[in-house]
């Protein structure tokens, strides 16, 4: 179901439209990369500087950067409402990405967060069915800074015995909804971390606990 309120304005909007990757094939699979060794490596924190730059807040430049990276016309986008909101930043995503963006978070396949202590509860989301868990939601957290408490300690596929990881900016009951989350495996949301320079990510087959709080 298309967003009527988030509808690109007219040329004002459009004169103002940032540009996307210089090199449309080699930016995405630089980030693909990345992102793709983030999740096979759950918490690992993977450097990638994002080849754009005055994009419209309040997307940051490695939000959207993965944004044109895994957004076409097959995947339906949810955007939390400091994002929905904004006209330039709407028009950019839907310009550059062509992705359908709905009202409704469980009809998503991708979610981009520009305010991540506002997260909504991650059982809103798309969580995928015995048969079909692929169809489960991707969620992407924009301006993460990769310390703070509590500290989690990750174990399961892709992790040597644990690791520890932390990230902030998050909603108080956060790393209760992933523990909840988690448990439902193979069903479950996927989670990515965007920092300024670094990207982490917390497949659903992920186990976690907290260690410091």
């Amino acid at each position: 179901m298309a967003l009527s309120s988030t509808t690109a304005p007219a040329a004002s909007v459009a004169a103002r439209l940032a540009p996307g990757f210089s090199d449309a094939v080699q930016d995405a699979q630089h980030c693909f990369r990345s992102l793709m060794q983030a999740m096979a490596r759950p918490g690992s924190l993977q450097d990638l500087t994002p080849p754009l730059a005055n994009i419209p807040a309040p997307l940051t430049p490695m939000g959207a950067a993965l944004a044109l990276t895994l957004l076409d016309y097959d995947t339906p986008v949810w955007l939390d409402p400091a994002l929905a909101h904004d006209p330039e930043a709407v028009a950019f995503l839907r310009f550059h990405t062509g992705a359908p963006v709905v009202d409704v978070p469980v009809e998503a396949a991708f979610a981009l967060v520009t305010a991540p202590e506002r997260l909504i509860n991650l059982a809103n989301f798309a969580q995928g069915t015995p048969e079909y868990p692929d169809r489960s939601a991707t969620v992407i957290l924009m301006g993460q800074t990769f310390t703070g408490t509590p500290k989690i300690e990750l174990s399961g596929p892709g992790i040597k015995d644990t690791t520890a990881f932390a990230t902030s900016p998050v909603p108080p009951s956060f790393w209760n909804q992933v523990q909840a989350n988690n448990a439902q495996f193979p069903r479950g949301v996927d989670l990515i971390f965007a920092g300024k320079t670094q990207v982490a990510a917390l497949p659903r087959s992920t186990q976690l606990t907290m260690t410091e709080v």
